[in-house]
Formats: C-alpha cells, sequence, structure tokens
C-alpha cells in the first residue's frame, strides 16, 4: 500500500511541472489541432505539459500505471496497485484564449478510488490538495464547500459538451433549471469547477460527458471538503456526469437533472 503523503507530494511536483511548461507557453497559439469535434481543441502546450508529467512519474514511481489526456492509457510495470490519472492543461480553450481560468489536474487512485490529488491553478497560483482520509487544503489551509440548503439561492457551475446533439439536450435542461436556483456560470475546466465546489465559491457543480481525468482529482478534493459527489449515470443520448453539492440540497439537485 503507498503512502498518501508521498503520493500527494509526487502528485504536486508533476503538477507543478506541467504548470511550468504551460505558462512559459501561455499566448502562445502555435500547434492547435482538434480532437473530438472542430471546437475541441488540444495544443502542443497540452502534449508537452503531459510530457512533463509523465516525466516527474517515472522518476518517482516508475512501476505505477498512467491514464492522461494526451498519451493515452500506459499499463504498470510494477505491482503498485496505483494508477495515475492526469490532465495536463483542463480548459484548453480557455488557456488558447488566454481566459484565466484553466489547471492541472493529478490524482493518483487504487481499486478503491482516488488516493491523492491536486488541481493546480498556475495563474491564480492556488492549489487545491486533497487525500482519501486527510482534509481538503487550498494553499495549505482547510477548506469546507457550502451548507446552503436552498435551492433558491444556490449558485450552480455547469459545463457543455463539444457534440452538438448533447448541447442541444444539456440547453433544455438549462432552461428547466435556471428558473429554480440563484443563477449558473459555465467556466470551461471541469476539475477547477470541483476545486471552487470545494472552497465555496460555487454551491454546487453538474456535468455530463466528462473524462476520468476530468474528475478524479477534483471530485476527491470536493469530497474531502465535505461536499456530497455523485455519478450520474448516463441514459439514452446522454451519456454519464458528475453532480458536487451540498449534502442538503444533493437529492434535490439530483432530482433535477435527472426530471
Amino acid at each position: 500500500m503507498s503512502d498518501e503523503q508521498e503520493l500527494l507530494g509526487v502528485a504536486r511536483e508533476a503538477a507543478r511541472a506541467s504548470a511550468d511548461e504551460l505558462l512559459r507557453r501561455y499566448g502562445d497559439p502555435r500547434g492547435v489541432k482538434t480532437k473530438s469535434s472542430a471546437t475541441d481543441p488540444v495544443s502542443d502546450a497540452d502534449v508537452a505539459a503531459e510530457q512533463a508529467i509523465r516525466a516527474v512519474l517515472a522518476h518517482h514511481r516508475p512501476g505505477d500505471a498512467i491514464l492522461g489526456e494526451e498519451g493515452g492509457e500506459t499499463a504498470a510495470t510494477g505491482t503498485t496497485g496505483v494508477r495515475w490519472v492526469v490532465d495536463p492543461l483542463d480548459g484548453t480553450a480557455n488557456y488558447l484564449y488566454e481566459i484565466p481560468q484553466w489547471c492541472v489536474s493529478v490524482a493518483a487512485e487504487d481499486a478503491d478510488g482516488a488516493i491523492a490529488g491536486v488541481v493546480l491553478d498556475p495563474l491564480r497560483g492556488e492549489e487545491f490538495v486533497a487525500t482519501r482520509s486527510g482534509r481538503a487544503l487550498r494553499d495549505g489551509q482547510p477548506i469546507a464547500g457550502s451548507t446552503n440548503d436552498e435551492l433558491a439561492t444556490s449558485l450552480v457551475a455547469t459545463g457543455f459538451s463539444y457534440q452538438p446533439e448533447q448541447r442541444a439536450r444539456q440547453a433544455e435542461l438549462l432552461a428547466r433549471l435556471l428558473p429554480q436556483v440563484r443563477d449558473v456560470r459555465r467556466f470551461g475546466a471541469a476539475a477547477l469547477d470541483l476545486a471552487w465546489v470545494a472552497c465555496g465559491r460555487w454551491d454546487a457543480y453538474y456535468e455530463r460527458n466528462l473524462n476520468p481525468w476530468d474528475v478524479a482529482a477534483g471530485s476527491l478534493i470536493a469530497e474531502r471538503a465535505g461536499m456530497a459527489v455523485r455519478e450520474l449515470a448516463a441514459r439514452e443520448g446522454e451519456p454519464a456526469g458528475v453532480l458536487a453539492a451540498p449534502p442538503a440540497l444533493v437529492d434535490r439537485f439530483e432530482q433535477l437533472l435527472l426530471g
């Protein structure tokens, strides 16, 4: 069994290595391609940032498996039982447009789920971390999520798919949700949205069509900050997703989202 603090230390170092690459390349639009659709970009910065993460992991944890957004899955060569789930740049479109809402996400997990996670916001210099048995921290200080128990005063964050047909369904849900909450925000970086739920900047966050690297670290941080984090099950025409909300509100949010 790997030590939580050891894994957290490696995650922090890997996230900082990624951030160094991203900050060095910030404002340079070269090497942009597309992935799932014409509006889903990937840049040379994404690839270089993931390579930086993988170099740190290869140095400290050479036997572990790795799942990365850009490099795919690398099988374990040892028997540690640990897999790293990494997003070197969550919010690529924001990064390319120089909108200051993007981050690095690094998590270590085993068969029981996430063990340690880091969400690093390089521009603000904010680092959100948590371990399976520890508290959620921002820059070393404990954080806690919202204790709001009223839908009507809840500030909710969400995100949208890059697929047009899914975006249309998400717009229908938004029209149903918006009259029942304080307001809805869409900032474009799932890991950072979860970290902001953890520190109370959002009351709740939901999104579908996410990947493991989008939520592995952020979900752990939100949970350790006292939030209820649930999977939104896939259903016809809608992929699975995640909901993070105060325990007093999570059932009502889930009913709205599935209604």
